[in-house]
């Protein structure tokens, strides 16, 4: 298997990842925002019923 970010092969330590370097870019790319699951965007507010219990 391929390391997603930089093609080299994966070492079992950070599978699927090639090093810690990629594993970091990789969780850099997700604390930003870089990748997202698609779906509906979910409204965060709750219902007026539930606010008054």
């Amino acid at each position: 298997m391929a390391c997603p970010i930089c093609n080299k092969p994966s070492t079992p330590r950070y599978r699927p990842f090639c090093s810690k370097r990629c594993a970091d870019v990789d969780l850099a790319h997700w604390l930003r925002g870089d990748y997202n699951i698609p779906g509906e965007v979910l409204d965060e507010t709750p219902p007026e019923d539930e606010e008054k219990r």
